[in-house]
């Protein structure tokens, strides 16, 4: 089933926005065979602009094509999720320390009010949600410190890192220790200590290292 998401600019960007949302929110999990012919005619649009969207996807390393057999949303390939991971990694910690340095109330406020809100997901077991506002909560740092460009760098990259975490919630594998360390990463902004808020946000990024294995006991089939 895909997400018909609402138009932006163009069916193109219609089609491509629905299926992008319907592999990262694994509605398409990885593996699944899609064709053009089935997308134009769920969406109810021609084939052209299905076929578009099918190779900005593959550019996207979000879908693969095989000769003879069809196009495929792509498996979660771990080394993409490490490659990914480690420029957060680099990314985020420098994020951090200028959030420490300084960072507009307008910002910090927003990040309350998310952390607010994920302690509520916690607490209602409501994984979809946290999955939401913990991109949310990183996408606040780094536009709270100017650096929307870096952000949408790491999204460009992050698909594969994206599919796992989304997973890693579903299964709830660390996700109260997640909530607690973004709590800390507040307390660390507002008392200006860079060197606390780096050592958290890089601990935090290595997480998904080890929810990796129980991933791959659990969905063996999403893996390549």
């Amino acid at each position: 089933m895909l997400n018909r998401t609402p138009f932006k600019h163009s069916t193109r960007d219609f089609v491509y926005d629905s299926l992008r949302e319907s592999i990262m929110d694994l509605d398409l999990p990885p593996g699944t065979a899609i064709s053009e012919k089935e997308i134009s005619e769920e969406l109810e649009v021609s084939r052209t602009p299905v076929r578009e969207a099918f190779l900005r996807l593959k550019e996207d390393e979000l879908l693969t094509v095989l000769p003879q057999r069809g196009s495929f949303v792509a498996l979660i390939n771990l080394d993409h999720v490490e490659e990914a991971r480690f420029l957060r990694e680099q990314a985020e910690a420098g994020i951090i320390r200028l959030a420490c340095d300084i960072f507009p109330d307008e910002y910090l406020n927003k990040l309350e009010m998310n952390l607010g809100e994920q302690k509520k997901a916690r607490d209602n077991d409501d994984e979809n949600t946290l999955y939401i506002l913990d991109k949310e909560f990183h996408r606040l740092l780094a536009e709270g410190t100017d650096k929307h460009r870096v952000w949408k760098t790491i999204q460009k990259m992050d698909t594969h890192s994206m599919r796992l975490r989304k997973l890693s919630i579903e299964l709830k594998l660390n996700w109260k220790k997640l909530v607690g360390q973004h709590e800390a990463m507040v307390e660390a902004i507002k008392e200006k200590d860079p060197e606390k808020g780096e050592g958290l946000i890089r601990e935090h990024l290595t997480m998904l290292i080890y929810d990796q294995k129980a991933l791959k006991d659990r969905y063996p089939d999403y893996f390549s």
